[in-house]
């Protein structure tokens, strides 16, 4: 084990800096904060007793502990004041060339067994490392924001960092109560790594004019579970500072998808950096405000393409696990639905599971018997298509293949009645090759559910460039009377949730391919310093690899950007049959039922 790092500068006393000292005083350690500016010295000081005394407050730190830790910090204006520390954390703005002066004034006021910790997230730890005298005791330590609040520190190493160096802060870290994660020294590190990628091709999706700000948001909080949407995320990081880290990044791996948005650098150019400038991809009450205030991008209250077509009755095509969701969802709705399965056998199975999902919900409080019952009144299961002839909307939920849709359409197309709206709800497949196979392709469009179909509340409606407006209309009325929030998209592979996700988690099995950090560095850095409620690998194996494979496959092709080619590991184990928990082996395995 190395030195026990009881006396620890903090250079740069921002926000970030400021957090860390508060941290570091409330876990017993001397502390001193340093910077050249005593206002940013003042305000540290400021902000630790205001953070303190609301912790007495809640009843998280007793008054005595309150005045240990103030007593415990202390400030300076002049780097001599860390020469007794033995360890010195750096949060000083984004640049090699203030990060390499003030590592080479340390070398001259440290002793030689003190460790010099970088807090960047965008800049190369081994090139900082490479201009100290002492590049052997030098790593990084990238604490998240808010750093009092946010568990993950991630140590990041060069191949000059000596292991006794890495325990130490390691060990530091774990004793402040935080979750510390290694990695290797590349731009974005794990968390930013993959996060930075992520909220890059929001931007480029909303640039594009694919979806608006609002839809592509609540696509990936409603769709993915996230905590915020990316380019609120962005907002609220700083559209300034995403585009230096997406600037480091793209210097190192050229890959296109770390390449900056344009709308980055233009609206960074423009001063609107986000919060804190008080307009960035939203508007705001005020710089550094909280609140989104309406702006001229802000849609209308109410607003709809339009009037739509009645739809008393829904019919839904296929027997799976969506099928039965997508039924039941219509049925609790008030809707009559006819579930059709290619056999009455399969038909009535698929109810039977109807009736088990409603059944675990009456036994849960959250439905009566009465309306349990009432539901399942409105189905009907049928072993034929035919059983549509009248319906107002036919909803396909069927195997994931085109040919397979195009033919269920084709049916449909002879089988349901004038003005009926058809609609698939395809994850991957091009809707307007599906609307193609019938006469009308003007009646078709997507809407894309999410498993589970009853709990999960987005619907993304994906029209094409012959889809009626009356159409869209109709899908997004209907939305709303099941409960569900829909999203508009255009008809491209992924349409906003499987776009964003899936290259996410491509780039996180290239991450374990290249031994840059295990499948559980990666999964709680994702968890804890990104909100995600699971991490990759955990998602990969609940969605299923051979899935998650063919949704690469299908943006690949789309987009044909070598970036998006998947990943080989993932087709190595799909190959092998290792498909995640249905089948007890992913990239981790599982108890067998």
């Amino acid at each position: 084990m190395d030195t026990p790092l009881s006396t620890i500068a903090v250079v740069g006393l921002g926000t970030m800096g400021t957090g860390i000292a508060e941290v570091l005083a409330l876990a017993g350690r001397e502390v001193i904060g340093i910077d050249i500016s005593e206002a940013a010295a003042l305000g540290a000081v400021a902000s630790l007793e205001a953070s303190t005394a609301r912790a007495v407050g809640r009843g998280r730190i007793t008054e005595e502990q309150r005045a240990a830790a103030l007593a415990r910090f202390r400030t300076a204006d002049t780097l001599q004041a860390a020469a007794d520390a033995e360890l010195v954390i750096e949060v000083v703005p984004e640049s090699y060339e203030i990060k390499q002066q003030v590592f080479r004034e340390l070398d001259a006021v440290v002793p030689p067994t003190t460790i010099l910790a970088t807090g960047t997230n965008a800049l190369s730890v081994t090139r900082l490392a490479a201009e100290s005298q002492r590049p052997e005791r030098v790593l990084g330590l990238h604490f998240f924001n808010p750093a009092p609040a946010m568990k993950l520190v991630e140590v990041v190493s060069s191949v000059l960092t000596a292991p006794p160096a890495v325990e130490a802060v390691t060990a530091l870290a774990r004793e402040l109560g935080k979750e510390p994660v290694a990695v290797g020294d590349r731009p974005g590190f794990v968390a930013d790594g993959l996060l930075f990628g992520y909220l890059n091709q929001a931007a480029a999706m909303y640039e594009a004019n694919y979806a608006s700000r609002e839809d592509i948001d609540a696509a990936m909080k409603l769709g993915c579970g996230l905590p915020m949407g990316p380019l609120a995320l962005l907002d609220l990081i700083g559209i300034d500072t995403a585009r230096t880290v997406l600037e480091a990044m793209y210097a190192e791996s050229h890959d296109r998808l770390h390449a900056p948005a344009p709308i980055l650098g233009q609206l960074s150019s423009a001063g609107l950096t986000g919060r804190k400038a008080g307009r960035g991809f939203y508007t705001y009450d005020a710089p550094g405000g909280q609140d989104v205030v309406p702006d001229a991008l802000t849609p209308a209250a109410g607003a709809e393409a339009g009037a739509g077509r009645a739809v008393a009755s829904v019919g839904v095509a296929g027997s799976g696990t969506m099928a039965s969701g997508v039924a039941e969802v219509f049925a609790k709705a008030g809707y009559g639905v006819v579930l059709a399965a290619r056999t009455q056998e399969k038909a009535d199975l698929a109810k039977g599971r109807i009736a088990k999902s409603l059944e675990r919900s009456v036994s849960k409080g959250r439905l009566s018997a009465e309306a349990r019952d009432e539901t399942l009144a409105r189905i009907t299961a049928a072993g034929s298509l035919d059983a549509f002839a009248e319906v107002d909307l036919a909803v396909e939920a069927v195997a994931e293949d085109l040919e397979i849709k195009q033919q269920l359409f084709a049916a449909l197309d002879k089988v349901c009645r004038p003005g009926a709206v058809l609609a698939t709800t395809t994850s991957s497949l091009p809707v307007v090759a599906i609307a193609r196979a019938t006469a009308r392709p003007e009646d078709v469009i997507g809407m894309h559910f999410f498993n589970p179909a009853p709990a999960m509340k987005l619907v993304e409606v994906v029209r094409t460039v012959l889809t009626a407006d009356e159409v869209h209309a109709t899908v997004r009325a209907v939305c709303a009377k099941i409960h569900k929030h829909p999203v508009d998209c255009g008809d491209r592979a992924g349409f906003i949730v499987n776009a964003l996700l899936f290259p996410y988690l491509n780039n996180a099995i290239k991450m374990v391919e290249q031994h840059y950090a295990s499948l559980d560095d990666i999964d709680a850095a994702m968890k804890l310093g990104g909100g995600y409620p699971m991490g990759p690998f955990e998602l990969l194996d609940v969605v299923g690899l051979d899935v998650s494979l063919a949704i690469e496959k299908v943006l690949h092709k789309e987009f044909r950007d070598p970036g998006l080619a998947p990943a080989p590991l993932l087709e190595h184990l799909v190959a092998a049959g290792c498909l995640g928990r249905k089948t007890g082996r992913g990239f981790r395995e599982y108890a067998r039922r």
